[in-house]
């Protein structure tokens, strides 16, 4: 361990001290070794009400690396519990600002150039600071008008040192604790370590502005700030300036220069075009982040964190919806178990006696809104100790802020009627001919790399047998002759009857594999029985 690890180690034990939490950590090691009474003095610690507010404060002291895990586990009720998730999202993500001849020298290094060449003026003052960086207000040489942030100095040092202490802590806790080990604290840190990286490499935020701009290249109604590619490094962004009015203010404002409806219905349509369609949504779509145009054109901002859907998921999601707006209990769970996200021991019965109960509440009145709902589904998922995808959780919080904006822009908006007809038209696309052709060309690439390995396959295979290096593994037993001759019939006759999907040598390529896999169990039926 070297001096930096040592003094940062000494730094989070300080921290702990002054918080209290190395109280509760002592009562957790004592009640491993007192009576099982014993234990109520630990929860009672842990069920403070303080304790989410002296958390928050503490990860504040530490900095940077502390404020973004913090901002992470806001956003995950289901592991961290409702209060402290609620507390952590009240974080402040500001640092001393750094003076504008740090600035300098970093833009100038970065851009390889002297700031007064590159820029027509500079500000000397910061518009707005953070942990990792500051923004400044300029004008390029051509005369645009330039919003340029700038990466503090040591900001990764000082990352991947805290870092490295919380995947050590994370992973001893697993290995200590096992009532902690179906939380997954070591695979939550490689993610964190994941994303903060992600969030501090600045080209990161250029190519997902660049991405989102071209989705919506045909709306005029939704504006991603330009960016300008020759003055972007991974420490130095530079993206149009966006004067507009901020969202806290249109809710509040009675100039008929805001259309407040068609404001609701674009916030909302551009974000569900986000998730189901594109499946690349903004990561954190609250009000700050989002400025209102003139002429009522909506513009995201702060694109560093987003969220990827792929394919699969996304029609997974879509049908999940799908259900969800049905009420269709059975289906729910069936789509949660076909997603991996419940197991299948899992007590179904309660199950569905807990869903029936939570759609009763919402759905015995006309209901036009997520909120509530999406909440109490994952606080449910967490009571069956389930951990729920960070994809699912980020998407939950996402329409949660998304149709909270649009209420109050619009309270009489129905965000079902907005949902429900996206997610039946991704959902259909699964049983369309139209996604298998679309396919089509890299299943032929697929079988045609088969097709030409199976015969180097089979030749091992068999080669393999006769040296009898080969064994197999069967539920049926392989000493049984009736058990190996019945499995070779069936596959035969399977084979036989499959008239769909790829060709290979005029017969279809399951038939071809079946036939293959039944040569080779006659030949260890040979081998075995008569030889």
């Amino acid at each position: 361990m070297d001096k930096k690890t040592k003094e940062r180690l000494g730094e989070l034990r300080e921290a702990l001290k002054k918080y209290g939490f190395d109280e509760i950590l002592a009562q957790t090691v004592k009640s491993k070794i007192r009576k099982k009474d014993d234990e109520d003095e630990t929860s009672d610690l842990l069920l403070d009400d303080e304790i989410p507010v002296n958390l928050r404060l503490m990860l504040q002291d530490l900095g940077t690396t502390f404020i973004k895990l913090g901002q992470v586990l806001s956003t995950r009720p289901d592991i961290v519990g409702e209060k402290i998730a609620n507390e952590l999202a009240n974080l402040q993500d500001d640092n001393p600002a750094i003076s504008y001849d740090q600035v300098k020298a970093i833009v100038e290094r970065e851009l390889d150039g002297n700031i007064d060449e590159l820029f027509e003026d500079f500000s000397h003052e910061h518009l707005a600071t953070a942990s990792i960086g500051q923004v400044h207000e300029a004008h390029l040489i051509t005369g645009e008008r330039v919003a340029v942030k700038v990466q503090k100095e040591g900001i990764t040092d000082k990352i991947d040192l805290d870092i490295r202490i919380m995947k050590y802590i994370a992973n001893r806790a697993d290995k200590l604790r096992p009532n902690l080990r179906k939380l997954n604290l070591p695979g939550i840190m490689e993610e964190f370590d994941r994303s903060i990286h992600k969030e501090i490499d600045y080209n990161n935020e250029f190519m997902n502005m660049q991405r989102i701009e071209m989705n919506f290249v045909d709306n005029p109604e939704i504006h991603i700030p330009a960016t300008y590619s020759k003055y972007c490094t991974s420490k130095v962004l530079t993206m149009e300036f966006i004067d507009g009015t901020k969202l806290n203010d249109v809710y509040e404002s009675d100039s008929e220069e805001f259309d407040k409806k068609l404001l609701a219905k674009n916030v909302l349509d551009s974000y569900l075009q986000q998730l189901f369609i594109d499946g690349f949504f903004h990561g954190d779509p609250h009000p700050g982040n989002i400025m209102i145009l003139e002429d009522n054109v909506l513009c995201y901002l702060d694109l560093g964190m987003m969220g990827f859907f792929d394919e699969e998921f996304k029609k997974n999601l879509s049908e999940l919806m799908i259900l969800l707006v049905d009420q269709d209990i059975d289906g729910l769970i069936n789509q949660l178990m076909y997603m991996d996200i419940l197991d299948y021991d899992i007590e179904i019965m309660t199950l569905k006696r807990d869903l029936n109960d939570l759609f009763g509440r919402y759905f015995g009145v006309e209901l036009n809104r997520f909120d509530g709902i999406l909440e109490e589904l994952m606080d449910l998922m967490q009571e069956y100790g389930v951990i729920l995808p960070n994809e699912l959780v980020t998407m939950a919080r996402g329409i949660t802020l998304v149709e909270s904006i649009a209420h109050n822009l619009d309270p009489e908006i129905d965000v079902f009627a907005s949902v429900e007809p996206i997610a039946r038209q991704i959902a259909r696309q699964r049983v369309n001919p139209k996604q298998y052709l679309k396919g089509k060309k890299s299943n032929i690439i697929l079988y045609e790399h088969m097709l030409q390995a199976l015969p180097k396959l089979l030749t091992r295979t068999i080669h393999k047998i006769d040296n009898e290096e080969l064994k197999f593994k069967f539920e049926v037993d392989i000493n049984d002759k009736v058990s190996i001759v019945a499995l070779i019939c069936a596959l035969l006759i399977g084979s036989s009857t499959v008239s769909f999907g790829p060709m290979a040598f005029d017969m279809p390529v399951i038939s071809l594999i079946g036939y293959i896999i039944a040569i080779i169990l006659s030949v260890v039926g040979i081998r075995k029985f008569v030889l």
